[in-house]
């Protein structure tokens, strides 16, 4: 039964929400890692969940590294880490990266973070995805769309998924990229997890000049393209960032990545914006941000609560007070993992 909205201080922060670079051979979806891919199984002896250990002990897991999809002989890879202590299917963390669309690798996972949810049983999948500028966000999309289709059609067989138990979580963009899914992926995963994520690309906080970004030094727009080309990639090559910083710069982020004008083409942004996709059946949904982003406002976060409280869904927002963008980088930091803690208990309760 769903019951009004609250707000609860906790700790740290406050919760709010309803108690309701590619050019290789191509490859079939689904093959087994190539000739001189990463096969890991670290050494430790760690406890498993039930026993009794140091918290800091890394699980023991296997990691596989799988090409799921190709592309214009790009080759999409995901890493697999399923904990060793466990046997038979086990529900599935589809863990997607940040790095504004435009730059970053599914190797960006937090260490710290990965530890724990390989402690709490779950199998993580960390996805690689085509970058902008030189793939536009639709065909991102379809990435993500075949990310998943990849999980519940092989991996049952590959590394032991339960197709039925596909969680998304997502940083930043990445953030972005799992509410995304919670309305475009069919069937949709069980519950999505958005640190510091956005729902609205159209807003003057990408298609107008950034204030902060544009206190750095002015990238110029050759420097900028200088960093980017033309062919299909998936995994950062080389320095990126002074691209993302000359369309933060400039206002131009939102035409960059989509290949559209949000002023002149506003239709063609309706299905990219999570925060106008949300029905009563979108999945539940943890929002976490830091009050003191200054590279994706908090507000963002904030507009997805209310729209998913006007409709029912059921969802919590953690406000990080005086939280800036990547506040859960050290996880040893008290805030850090107590946030975290909301995060492994929403999982456990819709997962």
């Amino acid at each position: 039964m769903r019951g009004p909205i609250f707000v609860v201080g906790i700790g740290f922060f406050v919760v709010a929400g309803a108690v309701v670079g590619c050019r290789m051979a191509p490859t079939a979806v689904g093959d087994p890692p190539k000739a001189g891919a990463e096969t890991e199984r670290p050494a430790s002896t760690a406890p498993r969940p039930a026993e009794t250990g140091p918290a800091d002990v890394t699980p023991q897991f296997d990691k596989q590294t799988f090409v799921y999809k190709t592309v214009q002989q790009c080759d999409i890879r995901a890493d697999v880490y399923r904990p060793s202590f466990v046997s038979g299917q086990t529900p599935v963390i589809l863990w997607i990266h940040g790095g504004a669309l435009i730059l970053g690798s599914r190797t960006d996972i937090n260490r710290g973070q990965l530890k724990e949810y390989l402690r709490a049983g779950y199998t993580l999948v960390a996805i690689d995805y085509r970058l902008a500028p030189e793939t536009k966000l639709p065909a991102i999309v379809e990435d993500l769309r075949d990310a998943f289709r990849w999980v519940r059609e092989k991996g049952p067989s590959l590394f032991g998924a339960d197709r039925d138990r596909i969680a998304a979580i997502g940083h930043s963009a990445g953030g972005y990229l799992t509410l995304m899914s919670g309305f475009s992926v069919s069937p949709r995963p069980k519950v999505l997890v958005s640190f510091y994520g956005y729902g609205d690309i159209t807003g003057d906080w990408l298609s107008k000049p950034d204030p902060f970004y544009r206190q750095q030094p002015l990238v110029s727009r050759e420097r900028a393209y200088g960093h980017v080309g033309n062919s299909v990639i998936s995994e950062t090559r080389g320095n990126r960032r002074p691209f993302y910083l000359y369309c933060r710069q400039q206002g131009i982020w939102s035409r960059e990545v989509t290949g559209h004008d949000p002023q002149q083409e506003p239709l063609a942004f309706v299905p990219l914006c999570p925060i106008r996709n949300v029905t009563a059946d979108y999945p539940p949904t943890l929002l976490l941000h830091g009050d003191q982003d200054t590279d994706v406002p908090y507000q963002q976060s904030a507009a997805m609560a209310a729209e998913l409280s006007r409709l029912g869904v059921v969802h919590e927002l953690i406000t990080i007070s005086s939280g800036p963008h990547v506040f859960d980088k050290d996880m040893r930091n008290p805030v850090s993992r107590k946030a975290f803690e909301t995060v492994l208990a929403f999982l456990k309760r819709h997962l």
